[in-house]
C-alpha cells in the first residue's frame, strides 16, 4: 500500500490533507480516487490507515480509519558521515542507506574529498537529495524521513559527536591489519543497546586522513574494519548498515 509523509499541520481531528507533489502521485501515478487506502505516515513517526475521500486539483482528503501499531525504524539512531564522493555516489548513499534505515546523514567535507561542496553549492543539491531521501522512506516504508545536513567539517563534526553514545570511523589501515577484537566491527556491535545514537564517519574515496583518524580517536571515536577488503566508499556505509541492522534486528528475531 503506498505511503505517503506529511506534516502534523496536515491533520485536523480525523481528516488529513495531502498538497504538493504528492497530490500529483496520488492522482496522476496511482490513479488513486476516493476510497481508495493509503498509509500516511506524521512527522512524530506515527502511521494511520487513512481512506481517500476527495480528490481535488491541488488537495487530496482523506479520513483517519484506524493508527497502526508498527515500526520499521532501526533500534538505535544511526548518523552517517559521508566524506563527500565524486559525481553521484552521495545520492546512490542517501537513497540505499535510507533503505537500510539510517537516521541522518551529513555531508563531510573529509581531506581527502576531491569534490568540494561549500553552502551555497549544496543549497542548489539540497533538494533532489530530500527529494530522493523521501521516496526512499516511502518506498521501503519507514516510519520517519531521515534527516539531511549541511556541510560539516571536522571540527563540527567532532560537535555533532557531543550527542552521541557510539562513535566510530572505518579506518582502512585497521582492514589492512590483522584482525582483532579492538578494531573489529563485530565487537563494536556486540556493545550496542536499542536507543543508542551511533554516528559513524566514512571517509571519501581516499579514505580518512591519518591527521583526521587521529584527532577523531583523541575525540572518543573507535576505528573500525569493515571486513578484511577495501571497500568502496558508497559501499561502506551500507555495509554497516546491513550488519547493524542483522545484527539489532534480525540475529535474535523470533516469530
Amino acid at each position: 500500500m503506498q505511503r505517503y509523509f506529511i506534516s502534523k499541520e496536515q491533520v485536523e481531528d480525523q481528516t488529513i490533507k495531502i498538497i504538493g507533489e504528492d497530490v500529483h502521485h496520488i492522482t496522476r501515478v496511482m490513479r488513486g480516487k476516493p476510497g481508495d487506502q493509503i498509509i500516511c505516515n506524521t512527522d512524530e513517526g506515527k502511521s494511520a490507515l487513512c481512506k481517500i475521500e476527495e480528490v481535488y486539483e491541488t488537495e487530496v482528503q482523506a479520513s483517519i480509519e484506524a493508527w497502526l501499531d508498527e515500526s520499521a525504524e532501526l533500534p538505535v539512531e544511526v548518523t552517517i558521515a559521508q566524506g563527500i564522493p565524486k559525481s553521484d555516489k552521495f545520492e546512490w548513499i542517501l537513497q540505499k542507506g535510507t533503505e537500510l534505515g539510517a537516521a541522518k546523514f551529513i555531508p563531510f567535507a573529509a581531506e581527502r574529498s576531491v569534490a568540494k561542496w561549500d553552502d551555497q553549492k549544496f543549497h542548489k543539491k539540497a533538494k533532489r537529495f530530500e527529494k530522493i531521501i523521501k521516496e526512499a522512506s516511502e518506498q521501503s516504508h519507514r516510519n520517519r524521513i531521515p534527516e539531511l545536513s549541511s556541510v560539516m567539517k571536522l571540527k563540527a563534526l567532532l560537535e555533532e559527536s557531543e550527542s552521541c553514545t557510539v562513535k566510530l570511523f572505518a579506518y582502512e589501515e585497521e582492514a589492512k591489519g590483522a584482525a582483532n577484537k579492538i578494531s573489529s566491527f563485530s565487537s563494536a556491535l556486540d556493545k550496542l543497546s536499542e536507543k543508542d545514537r551511533v554516528l559513524l564517519v566514512i571517509g571519501p574515496e581516499g579514505g580518512i586522513s591519518l591527521e583526521e583518524a587521529d584527532i577523531l580517536k583523541e575525540s572518543g571515536f573507535q576505528a573500525i574494519r569493515l571486513g578484511k577488503r577495501i571497500l568502496r566508499t558508497e559501499t561502506a556505509a551500507l555495509y554497516a548498515l546491513a550488519g547493524i541492522s542483522y545484527h539489532m534486528e534480525e540475529l535474535n528475531y523470533k516469530n
